[in-house]
C-alpha cells in the first residue's frame, strides 16, 4: 500500500493527510470544493511549520511532505488509490453515499476505511459490494499529535483487511487498538457522556464553565476541561454523537443535555463558529 486517498480536507482529514505524507505515502486529499482543499493544504503547512519551530522537522522535510500531497475535488481519483480513508461529516447518509460511490470507483482490491467516531461500520460496509474490505480507522484529534487509532471491524471485515489496515496505522506512526462495532466504540462512549454531564452541570447552575473545566483539569489531571474540549470538537458533533449513543443503546443515560441542543440550534458550535461555551476572537 503506497497510495492513499483521504476524503475530506477538514480538521481530521487534513491531519490524516499530513501524517500519511510525513510517513512517505503518496496522498490524494479530496473535498467537494477547491476552497476546502486549499484551506486543508494551508492547515497542513501551518502544522508542519510548527514542527520546524520545535526543531523536530527541517524545512526540507516540510517541502518533501507537501510534495507527496495532491488535492482534488474529483472523487474519481479514488481509482488510483490502494486505500481510501473517509473523513467526511459525521452523518450516516453522507458517509453511505460516499461509500457507494467509492465502491464503484476504487480498484476491486482497494480497502475502504472510515474515520467515523461513532457510526456503525457494519452498516456502512453493507452499502458496498466489498464489505469484507471495509473497516473503521478512528484517528484522534489533533491527528499529528495523538498516537491512538481505534480499529473497528465490521461484522464482515476480513482478517486480511484488519491486518493490512493495522500495518498502515503503524507505518503512519500510530498505535492501533482493536474495538468492536458498538455505538461510540470506546473513546466516545466514555468521553461524550462525560462532556454531556459537564454541560448538565452548567445547565443546572452548579458552576460556571471556567470552574467546571478547572476542576477537571486540577482534580483529574485532564489537559483540557470538558467544556473547552467540546468547543474544540464542535458542539454540533458532540450533539450528533450523543444522539447516536442515545438511539443506539436506547438508554436514558445517553440523553443529550437540552442546553447542548439549544446551543447548536443557536449556531453556537464552539471554536469554529466563534462562540460555544466560551467566546473566540
Amino acid at each position: 500500500m503506497t497510495k492513499l486517498m483521504i476524503i475530506g480536507a477538514g480538521q481530521m482529514g487534513s491531519g490524516i493527510v499530513q501524517v500519511a505524507a510525513q510517513s512517505g505515502f503518496s496522498v490524494i486529499m479530496q473535498d467537494v470544493k477547491d476552497e476546502f482543499t486549499e484551506r486543508g493544504m494551508k492547515t497542513i503547512r501551518t502544522s508542519l511549520e510548527r514542527f520546524v519551530k520545535k526543531s523536530t522537522l527541517t524545512q526540507e522535510d516540510v517541502e518533501a511532505t507537501l510534495g507527496r500531497i495532491r488535492i482534488t475535488t474529483d472523487l474519481a481519483m479514488a481509482a488510483e488509490a490502494d486505500v481510501v480513508i473517509e473523513a467526511a461529516i459525521e452523518k450516516m447518509d453522507v458517509k453511505k453515499e460516499i461509500f457507494r460511490k467509492l465502491d464503484q470507483i476504487a480498484p476491486q482490491d482497494a480497502l475502504l476505511a472510515s474515520n467515523t467516531s461513532s457510526l456503525p461500520i457494519t452498516e456502512l460496509a453493507a452499502v458496498t459490494r466489498r464489505p469484507e474490505q471495509v473497516m473503521g480507522m478512528h484517528f484522534m484529534n489533533p491527528v499529528p499529535m495523538m498516537k491512538l487509532v481505534e480499529m473497528i471491524r465490521g461484522l464482515q471485515t476480513s482478517d486480511a483487511t484488519y491486518q493490512a489496515i493495522e500495518t498502515l496505522a503503524k507505518d503512519m506512526g500510530k498505535t492501533p487498538i482493536a474495538v468492536r462495532d458498538f455505538p461510540g466504540f470506546i473513546s466516545n462512549r466514555i468521553l461524550m457522556p462525560m462532556i454531556n454531564e459537564a454541560i448538565y452541570c452548567l445547565y443546572e447552575g452548579v458552576a460556571e464553565p471556567a470552574a467546571i473545566d478547572e476542576i477537571m483539569k486540577l482534580g483529574m489531571s485532564h489537559p483540557m476541561g470538558p467544556l473547552q474540549l467540546a468547543d474544540f470538537i464542535g458542539l454540533d458533533t458532540c450533539l450528533y454523537i450523543m444522539e447516536v449513543l442515545y438511539e443506539g443503546f436506547a438508554d436514558s443515560k445517553y440523553r443529550p443535555c437540552p442546553l447542548l441542543r439549544k446551543y447548536v440550534e443557536a449556531g453556537y458550535l464552539g471554536k469554529k463558529s466563534g462562540r460555544g461555551f466560551y467566546q473566540y476572537a
